[in-house]
């Protein structure tokens, strides 16, 4: 069911307009409280604005605000008018500050959390959530997590709250690891942060390499403190002296810089396997060295058979927001899905649009189904890997003339897992 969204004509002031008549002759005709009609339905962003994920956070914020902006308060808003208000909350990166900040968010009175830059943040605020929302039952709050990919959130950890835009981890690394097997690889060295996600990632592309193609040796599988190393040559030296001819990589943020950077120094010319190795600084510090050598794994394809809207939604973002980028296109995905939900359900109450939101489906801003699975609230749509290069590029990243374009795509029906989760749903 394609996405459509609240029609303009809903919104009051436009029907003041056409029509000419008093306000209050109308408030009184359709039924609408002024009051109502005026209140702002609240979403916080709990991301770190703060520290070496920064740019990570803000970079979000800025995709979240222009989605609102263009997606539902520039049509009117939602519920006969309500505009859409955002509440920016620095976490740092920390579990502990995020903690800090979803008390205030609560105090504010928001209705909707969207976060996602760090699965074990991810874990804390559903965890936290799930608690609030059965001891408050009259003021229950949604998690819509755009990023965090750790698959224990929509697996053993699942949470009625918490619903994902982001394909989760073993997703993802399916889909990488079948574009690997296929490939002449030999020899892969494996390098993550440790902590939850890092720790997936180790496991899992043993586990599906070796059903997959086990003549691959992992010659290398190591952790590092997150957010911590300034210099990786120590890294880059062991991958090196392994004969890695490739590289698997979960790093993110100031990590993925750091190491890209060591990387490149160290003049090693061998395919390496991303998860957030583009945007936000990434593709402009790889520039030509990384032409042809990384590969990233992500839901929405990349220059490829682009619909004009997507390009012109990129375009209009790049007018207002000159340095950056989007990179998430699952955070508009979220906006889009959240708003369907809330006039579905014809309220803002969590617990109503949670329940309008299980098997809703709509077409991404990439032009894309989306489905979101009520069994665990995990969406699904096409996974694809896309490499780093100058050619073909319609939109590039950082302002560098680099991109990502696609090379392989795993279908949507290829992508559905089968889960472990055990949903335990509040009564009303």
């Amino acid at each position: 069911m394609p996405y459509s969204p609240a029609p303009v004509t809903s919104c009051l002031s436009t029907v003041l307009t056409l029509l000419g008549r008093s306000a209050a002759t109308l408030i009184l005709a359709f039924g609408i409280n002024p009051a109502f009609a005026q209140t702002p339905i609240k979403i916080a962003i709990i991301d770190p604005l703060s520290g070496p994920f920064a740019a990570q956070g803000e970079s979000s914020l800025l995709q979240l605000r222009f989605a609102v902006d263009e997606l539902v308060n520039a049509k009117g808003g939602l519920l006969g008018g309500r505009q859409v208000e955002i509440l920016a909350l620095d976490n740092k990166a920390s579990a502990q500050e995020s903690q800090i900040q979803l008390r205030r968010a609560i105090g504010e009175g928001v209705e909707f959390v969207f976060s996602g830059n760090s699965s074990a943040v991810a874990a804390v605020l559903s965890s936290a959530l799930e608690r609030h929302n059965r001891r408050n039952p009259d003021q229950q709050i949604m998690y819509l997590n755009h990023s965090a990919v750790e698959t224990a959130l929509t697996e053993q950890d699942c949470n009625f709250w918490h619903f994902r835009f982001d394909a989760h981890a073993d997703m993802k690394l399916d889909a990488l690891t079948d574009y690997i097997a296929e490939s002449d690889i030999s020899r892969l060295y494996v390098l993550g942060q440790d902590y939850s996600f890092g720790k997936t990632i180790q496991e899992s592309t043993v586990s599906m390499l070796a059903e997959k193609r086990p003549d691959i040796q992992i010659v290398g599988n190591e952790l590092h403190p997150i957010g911590q190393v300034r210099d990786f040559t120590p890294y880059v030296t062991r991958i090196v002296s392994s004969n890695a001819d490739a590289i698997l990589t979960g790093n993110w943020g100031a990590d993925m810089v750091s190491l890209a950077r060591a990387i490149i120094n160290a003049g090693l010319d061998v395919p390496i396997f991303t998860f957030y190795a583009a945007y936000d600084g990434n593709t402009a510090t790889l520039g030509e060295a990384g032409k042809d050598r990384i590969y990233l794994v992500h839901n929405d394809r990349a220059n490829v058979d682009l619909l004009d809207s997507y390009v012109d939604y990129n375009r209009r973002f790049k007018a207002r927001n000159p340095n950056h980028d989007i990179s998430q296109p699952r955070i508009a995905n979220a906006v889009m899905m959240l708003a369907q939900a809330i006039e579905a359900a014809g309220t803002s109450n969590a617990y109503d649009v949670a329940i309008a939101m299980e098997d809703m489906r709509i077409t991404s801003i990439s032009g894309e189904e989306l489905w979101m699975r009520p069994a665990d609230h995990q969406t699904f749509q096409p996974i694809n890997v896309s490499v780093h290069t100058d050619e073909g590029i319609v939109m590039d990243a950082d302002n560098s003339g680099y991109g990502l374009r696609t090379v392989f795509t795993l279908p949507t029906a290829d992508t559905i897992r089968e889960t472990s989760c055990r949903m335990e749903r509040p009564r009303r």
